[in-house]
């Protein structure tokens, strides 16, 4: 009989996988899409999925190996470079856009779809917007998505399925005495009430400054415009994926409308607005994601 010694000598030691070595190792066995490792020091590597599923078994491994899973593509992101991230760009796999129906206003979108398609189909809400952009990654840039104040009925944006931290879909869009939806899911319903506190506390009125809203989450679509409609899906303009990862959107060609101030100069905290933002920034995003899944600064800003 041979001893394990000798078996050893023979074949060679098995050396150990480290802790990263045993998620990509994972991951790549259960990934339709492509998965590559930067190799970095901390542990960095994209998955491009090939199906949602994908995602799905991205951020169960994420969770359980304390990796932070990262919208890819969003401009001015932050490095991430002091833990592990895997960071996913949605692609070609993820990037149907169509009408609901022949005579729709209503066009259902996936994450990967480009913005520079979007305008090409009509959607004024995308005109001037950096054409190579996905739309996911447009939805999470806080300067595409610096919608005045009160006003982000303006996006066109009509509903957004989300994929929360904990596993959650949550289905965001129009709320109201005639639309109940969200409540059908109780992890949002749970997050309602608070959200709507929050809104409506001092603290938010002092992110109102000429017009603009200066948090990084738009709470200001809890308390619309006159004659606007609260829609919980606008809760995620801007919100340079810290929220969520989204899996499909519909946006409305009739409500959509471009802003005006150019691009490259609308998004900034205003002065004096710091601490209160800070302080409304934090207890949104627990709600979301209280076990920081998501990156907690996606954009340098």
């Amino acid at each position: 009989m041979q001893s394990s010694s000798r078996r050893a000598f023979l074949v060679g030691r098995r050396t150990e996988r480290s802790p990263w070595e045993t998620f990509l190792a994972r991951l790549r066995r259960v990934a339709q899409g492509t998965v590559y490792d930067f190799a970095s020091e901390a542990g960095s590597a994209r998955l491009v999925p090939g199906h949602m599923q994908d995602v799905y078994h991205a951020r169960s491994l994420c969770v359980e190996h304390g990796v932070t899973l990262a919208l890819d593509g969003i401009p001015l992101a932050d490095r991430l470079d002091d833990s592990p991230v895997l960071w996913v760009e949605p692609g070609a796999a993820m990037a149907r856009c169509e009408r609901l129906g022949p005579d729709d206003p209503r066009w259902f979108v996936q994450p990967g779809c480009l913005i520079g398609e979007l305008e090409q189909a009509g959607l004024p809400q995308f005109r001037d917007q950096p054409p190579h952009l996905t739309v996911a990654a447009w939805l999470a840039d806080r300067r595409g998505c610096d919608w005045d104040g009160g006003g982000t009925a303006a996006s066109g944006l009509a509903h957004a399925m989300v994929l929360l931290a904990d596993g959650t879909q949550a289905n965001l869009g129009a709320f109201g005495v005639d639309n109940r939806k969200p409540l059908d899911n109780l992890r949002v319903q749970g997050m309602i009430p608070r959200l709507f506190e929050l809104a409506s506390v001092s603290a938010s009125d002092a992110l109102r400054v000429d017009g603009l809203w200066n948090g990084r989450y738009r709470l200001d679509a809890l308390q619309p415009a006159a004659g606007g409609t609260i829609n919980l899906a606008h809760l995620l303009l801007g919100h340079g994926g810290e929220l969520g990862w989204v899996e499909w959107l519909v946006f409305d060609e009739r409500a959509g409308f471009p802003i005006e101030r150019p691009y490259e100069l609308r998004y900034g905290r205003r002065p004096g607005t710091d601490a209160a933002a800070g302080d409304m920034d934090q207890a949104v995003r627990a709600l979301f994601d209280p076990d920081g899944v998501f990156p907690e600064q996606g954009q340098r800003f």
